[in-house]
């Protein structure tokens, strides 16, 4: 049998099976013996980090509002299967670690939807993130087995959580100990995690990839996405003048590329940086963070090897124009329990059934059904995690992907 599974990859199928007319009887023989992987093909294994937008918080009704674009329509296709049900990747596997708080879990399995967020790291979360459509595509890309291996937590920071060891230990601010929080002990408490997952995953292979021999593989990729906590941090990143605040993340996040190559010796691991993009192409707010984001891919050194993923063409303008309408809904609500001028409730004479109803008609003077009805399609989360639009997430876990084909090409 490894005669002839050494047969087909040096001259491909047919060629093999002219020169060995059993062929196909012992590859049958094969697959019935290890029908996941063929024995000695090397994987591609690819590792996913960041936080909450890197775990995905895009429910899976909200596939459909991909069906309402032409352009993302064959996409969804490839999500799918012909039942309608998400698709189960038969060459893409994932090991997946997260949780809440202190208490880690493991999830793993054939790729398929489920894999974002999870309160249960062990129970399909009903949620994608970029995870899904990045293996996908990697899985139509190469003939090898692919394994993807995420770590993602909620609410994590660079500066403190992932901060790797060339950065050294966090310097708490006056605010971190006035708040009790962000303590040297913990300081990159997150990168070691991470880091001692790959291992363990990569030292048992087996475990996740039913049918894998040993047969070896490429670290292939890594892909960064994360940010919201350090963009709105003040005290880690002050105002400077005639300078970007956000200059240390860039400092840091080159030496997270640099640290994760040496720890996992893979010197030129190619390296995707998820820009972020919440609100859209046009949110000058984000600019100079987004700018410290992608600075590191401009280094001399990471030329060709780091490549910066700009997310903000895959916001969903249509949907955030809908979402500052619901902003405006519960800024009313909030206005009227607080009794503010220029509500009908400034005298508080308002009853809550009153509130609810004068709301229901504020709603309904904003937001139209067909608004409405939209939301309800392509919405799922709030706006820092792009509104939990699956659209959005697979177009950037696709975009994950092709920056990194595009680095092998």
């Amino acid at each position: 049998m490894s005669l002839a599974l050494s047969l087909v990859r040096m001259t491909g199928f047919d060629e093999a099976r002219r020169i060995m007319p059993n062929l196909s009887y012992l590859i049958l023989i094969l697959g019935l013996l290890a029908p996941c992987v063929l024995a000695g093909a090397p994987l591609k294994v690819f590792i996913l980090a960041g936080q909450s937008n890197m775990e995905g918080h895009a429910k899976v009704e909200t596939f459909d509002y991909l069906a309402d674009d032409p352009s993302t329509a064959p996409l969804l296709a490839e999500m799918r299967e012909a039942g309608g049900a998400p698709k189960v990747c038969e060459g893409a596997w994932i090991s997946y670690l997260t949780g809440r708080g202190d208490q880690n879990g493991e999830g793993f399995g054939k790729l398929t939807a489920g894999f974002g967020s999870r309160p249960d790291p062990k129970v399909d979360g009903g949620k994608i993130g970029p995870e899904f459509t990045f293996g996908i595509t990697m899985d139509k890309a190469f003939k090898e087995p692919v394994l993807i291996i995420k770590t993602a937590w909620g609410g994590k920071s660079l500066f403190h959580d992932f901060r790797s060891p060339s950065s050294g230990v966090y310097q708490r601010t006056p605010d971190d100990v006035a708040k009790g929080r962000f303590t040297e002990e913990k300081s990159g408490h997150y990168y070691r995690l991470m880091i001692a997952h790959v291992r363990e995953v990569l030292g048992e292979i087996g475990r996740v990839v039913p049918g894998y021999d040993g047969g070896g593989y490429e670290l292939a990729g890594f892909v960064w996405f994360q940010g919201w906590n350090d963009m709105v941090n003040r005290a880690v990143y002050p105002e400077v003048k005639g300078g970007n605040r956000f200059a240390n993340y860039s400092v840091w996040m080159a030496n997270l590329i640099r640290d994760v190559r040496r720890d996992l010796s893979a010197p030129k691991l190619p390296f995707v940086i998820g820009v972020m993009g919440v609100g859209g192409e046009d949110n000058e707010k984000q600019a100079d963070f987004r700018s410290a984001m992608a600075a590191p891919a401009l280094l001399p050194e990471f030329k060709g090897n780091v490549v910066a993923v700009q997310t903000a063409p895959f916001w969903s303008e249509e949907l955030g124009r809908i979402a500052d309408k619901r902003d405006e809904v519960r800024q009313m609500a909030y206005r009227l329990r607080k009794k503010l001028k220029g509500t009908p409730n400034a005298d508080g004479a308002m009853s809550e059934s009153a509130q609810r109803e004068y709301l229901r008609q504020y709603e309904a003077k904003l937001i139209s059904p067909a608004e409405a009805a939209t939301w309800t399609r392509g919405a799922s989360n709030a706006g820092y995690h792009y509104l939990g639009c699956a659209k959005t997430v697979a177009l950037i876990g696709r975009a994950f992907a092709e920056g990194l084909l595009e680095m092998r090409r």
